[in-house]
């Protein structure tokens, strides 16, 4: 997969990380994730309004499949440029998206050189030492390790406006646990955040009051301003993500065992077509 998405992009491709489930579980069903970050908006496009919507609201996100050894590979695929993704680790930046994630495991799957090696190694270490001071902010007075990383992830996921679980912050550090403890004293030694260990495991971030009252009004502003900005997503997605119909299609087959196929017609025009498709798979069984 990572071959085939350098080929499209060629020179313009400056590196390619992978995260996510399957990076955890090593198993190729599934979707696999991965972002690319590039030099080039257009060049990897081919379209200079696709590049300006990625440029104004990074990444574009486009869905991809490909043979190999006898099977079909699947890919949800990122894309925003280099510079963007550097500058989305800052602490200062009010998207929370993409340090977020990046805390968590990710591979370097390809780099074109050694600059674009360094820059994303910046950028993720960038990133994981502003989570660490979010950390800080937003988790216990004391704690272990992981309860901040907890108090973290369940404010990023509801900052995003995402329907995952309550649970979900605890089931990603469970997923690295010993990472995450070992993660955190040298994220907040970097970060600048002075603290204390004070027996078992326990840690206690040395924050002022006003400094704590000042960020929790900072991640209310960024709460809200996320779920804002999620949904503009989703609606430049709705014209944008490329290959969306053959995802929605496989996503509809795996979870309801009907496949539906779609006209060349309908296939470039899934808006117009919506009501009438939707009407289809509700004689199909599919929805109720």
């Amino acid at each position: 997969m990572v071959a085939a998405l350098v080929a499209h992009g060629g020179a313009h491709v400056a590196a390619i990380l992978f995260y996510g489930s399957n990076l955890r579980s090593g198993d190729v069903e599934g979707v696999l994730d991965f972002y690319v970050l590039v030099d080039s908006l257009t060049g990897w496009r081919g379209s200079r309004p696709l590049a300006l919507a990625t440029r104004l609201l990074p990444p574009s996100v486009e869905y991809w499949e490909i043979p190999w050894q006898g099977h079909t590979l699947r890919a949800k695929v990122a894309v925003m440029g280099i510079d963007q993704f550097a500058n989305a680790t800052r602490f200062d930046c009010i998207d929370t998206t993409i340090w977020a994630r990046f805390t968590q495991p990710v591979m370097l799957a390809h780099a074109r050189d050694g600059t674009a090696r360094q820059t994303v190694r910046d950028a993720v270490a960038q990133a994981v030492t502003t989570a660490a001071r979010w950390a800080a902010i937003l988790g216990p007075a004391e704690g272990m390790a992981r309860d901040y990383w907890e108090a973290l992830f369940k404010a990023t996921y509801s900052a995003e406006l995402r329907v995952e679980k309550a649970s979900r912050g605890i089931s990603i550090v469970d997923h690295a646990a010993d990472r995450y403890a070992a993660l955190l004293p040298p994220a907040w030694a970097s970060a600048s955040v002075a603290f204390e260990e004070i027996g078992d495991g326990r840690l206690r971030p040395l924050l002022s009051p006003a400094r704590r009252a000042r960020g929790d009004r900072a991640w209310r502003w960024r709460g809200r301003f996320g779920k804002g900005l999620n949904i503009a997503r989703l609606v430049k997605a709705a014209f944008t993500f490329t290959g969306g119909v053959d995802y929605l299609l496989w996503k509809l087959h795996r979870h309801s065992g009907v496949r539906l196929d779609l006209t060349p017609w309908q296939r470039r025009h899934p808006i117009l077509c919506a009501p009438y498709i939707l009407w289809k798979l509700k004689r199909m069984g599919a929805i109720r």
